[in-house]
């Protein structure tokens, strides 16, 4: 009986046809959503030298504001950057991901060959600089980070990468101090000395003329004016960071005012509503970031005047919002934008002459 299973009339399968080799679905290349007249009209009475952009680009929910279609954050990390630079209003944006980790000098390149002449990076310093901590992942400081402050590594890890990658395209190398252990807030004149080292380090930069050298802190104590003459003997500026561990915009404007005139460098991170570690809570609450959840008119409104005194002083201004400042940073650029215009005279002489100016120093 066994036998019969190997019968020579039992009829066999037929051999499976071959495998089909799936293709992958073709991605709809990512291009600039349509701006309309308005907006046209808006980058136009922008002071050639106001750079406004957001924090970084890789946004599905910006559809309709900045991407005209559906696309994957992966397809808009790779491949968005080009359209972005392509609205009317966004002149500038803020690479953050350098904060988390170096890059290399052909990193740099890349973005910048996807972006107009006269558009600016604000580029952040890697925290292996700018963090007196050594960090988990989750963010938990394990250690002291010898490499706190270290002048050959800003140089080598930050300054010429950034440079040699992004050339005249370079808006502000920003340093980002981050919230400073108890163990250095007891010891700042020794901070501000190792800080004022490092700053004394940095190469000039005649590859990108125009470039801003900004310090950025999250500790409020730091707002002295030891600091504020630091930065001004090194040739540097204070970023205003617009973050709910800071003061208020009015009350960080005394070290602007000490480090008068000159460029204006800012970053509008977070939502005050949302306390000092809000980022995630600002997240749930704004995401998909296509709309103002919490307007802060007060904020725009002083940012405004400090932008339009400093343009109209001859100097940049580079100023880059985050999705968590107020829902949506492509509809602050907007908003600021034209509370920009209100300060700034609209009939075609006066705007001409606003931007004739003598070029920043």
């Amino acid at each position: 009986m066994t036998g019969d299973l190997f019968d020579d009339d039992v009829p066999t399968l037929p051999p499976a046809a071959p495998a089909v080799p799936r293709s992958k679905p073709r991605r709809t290349p990512v291009e600039p959503a349509a701006a309309g007249t308005a907006v046209h009209e808006l980058a136009t009475a922008t002071p050639r030298h106001v750079h406004l952009g957001t924090s970084s680009w890789s946004f599905p929910g910006w559809k309709g504001l900045v991407w005209n279609g559906d696309h994957a954050e992966s397809q808009l990390s790779k491949d968005g950057l080009a359209a972005y630079a392509r609205h009317p209003l966004l002149r500038s944006v803020s690479v953050d991901r350098s904060f988390y980790r170096p890059l290399s000098s052909s990193q740099y390149a890349a973005y910048a060959v996807q972006v107009p002449d006269d558009f600016r990076f604000v580029v952040k310093a890697p925290s292996l600089v700018t963090d007196a901590l050594v960090r988990s992942s989750e963010g938990r400081g394990l250690q002291a980070n010898p490499a706190f402050l270290s002048p050959e590594l800003a140089v080598s890890e930050f300054v010429q990468p950034a440079v040699d990658g992004l050339g005249a395209k370079v808006g502000a190398l920003v340093f980002q101090i981050s919230p400073l252990p108890a163990s250095w807030l007891t010891r700042l004149p020794e901070l501000l000395e190792r800080l004022g080292a490092m700053l004394a380090a940095l190469p000039s930069l005649p590859a990108s003329p125009g470039a801003v050298v900004a310090v950025e802190v999250r500790d409020p104590q730091l707002l002295t004016p030891e600091f504020a003459q630091l930065l001004r003997q090194n040739g540097a500026t204070y970023c205003l960071g617009l973050h709910a561990k800071m003061p208020p915009i009015e009350e960080q404007l005394p070290v602007l005012r000490a480090l008068w005139p000159g460029p204006l460098v800012c970053r509008w991170s977070l939502h005050r509503r949302h306390g000092a570690y809000g980022y995630e809570d600002a997240k749930g609450l704004y995401e998909p970031f296509d709309r103002l959840v919490d307007p802060d008119p007060d904020t725009r409104q002083v940012l405004a005047r400090v932008i339009a005194a400093t343009t109209a002083a001859g100097f940049h201004a580079f100023v880059t919002i985050n999705n968590k400042a107020e829902g949506s940073a492509p509809l602050s650029v907007l908003e600021l934008a034209t509370a920009l215009r209100a300060l700034v005279p609209d009939d075609a002489t006066a705007g001409q002459a606003c931007r004739m100016r003598a070029e920043p120093k």
